[in-house]
């Protein structure tokens, strides 16, 4: 087992769930989850402003002897990641909008991709797309609302199901192959999502690329025979979860501020 933590970095909750993957896929290692509670949601801030908060944040986090870092956030990534990697020495793993496994599904087809409003403002998403030469099929929607609902544990209200229903009305689902959820606070909302798309409309993210991504660059093997079904048998979650040190803007927190959203992950990635 290492004694090196990696660190997962986002504004709020949203990265959990890239975590939650990363103690099925590399369960040996220990880990740090920070959220920036103070500061959330980064998505309708400036990218001075967030540049700052990401800056401070992993400053704090290179104190802590760290393996590797993942910015759980697509927002933080577009607008520091680069910046970041030059100033470290660790392993800096970022997310991008999952744009490429998407476009791959239909040649023919368009693509949605659902971001916050800053990741939708930024260069990089619209470098990603031009590189993947798709900017005539790819098309762009802010589900900004969704990072303050899942800050708020509010997943299942009539009023968050209206709003998804409401952003999604103009889309005609015949034109399209992928939706991608382009934020990771978004991945709460699959199973609304999934209610709402037809079912020949795939829903992508980009957390199972970025563990691997993160397993590559710190040189370990993951198991190639886990799937959903593994995720079932394993009822008792408690080990797992012990490896996860909790900050929030910098304090140190129990684990019970982030139990319940652990779970509701497990649920919906079944």
């Amino acid at each position: 087992m290492s004694d090196k933590p990696i660190a997962f970095f986002d504004s709020g909750v949203g990265g959990l769930s890239v975590l939650s993957d990363a103690l099925h896929l590399l369960p040996e290692e220990n880990y740090i989850y920070f959220a920036d509670t103070d500061n959330v949601p980064y998505g309708t801030k400036s990218s001075d402003e967030i540049q700052s908060l990401v800056r401070d944040t992993v400053h704090f986090l290179s104190t802590q002897n760290l393996k590797a870092l993942v910015i759980a956030c697509n927002t933080a990534t577009s607008v520091v990641v680069r910046e970041l990697r030059q100033t470290y020495d660790f392993p800096i793993v970022g997310m991008e909008p999952a744009v490429k496994p998407a476009t791959e599904l239909g040649a023919d087809m368009r693509v949605l991709v659902c971001a916050t409003d800053r990741t939708i403002e930024e260069d990089k998403l619209m470098h990603l797309i031009h590189n993947l030469e798709a900017e005539d099929r790819v098309d762009l929607c802010s589900l900004q609302e969704l990072v303050t609902s899942a800050e708020n544990f509010d997943f299942f209200s009539n009023e968050i199901v209206a709003y998804i229903k409401d952003k999604l009305a103009a889309i005609d689902w015949l034109d399209y192959s992928a939706i991608v959820l382009g934020c990771t606070h978004f991945i709460y909302y699959r199973n609304i999502l999934r209610s709402i798309i037809p079912d020949h409309v795939f829903i992508i993210d980009g957390n199972m690329g970025t563990v691997r991504r993160l397993a590559a660059v710190i040189g370990k093997e993951i198991d190639k025979h886990w799937d959903n079904q593994s995720r079932k048998l394993q009822s008792d979650l408690s080990e797992r979860y012990s490896r996860v040190r909790y900050y929030q803007s910098g304090r140190e927190v129990p684990a019970i501020y982030y139990d319940n959203y652990l779970r509701f992950i497990e649920e919906i990635r079944l």
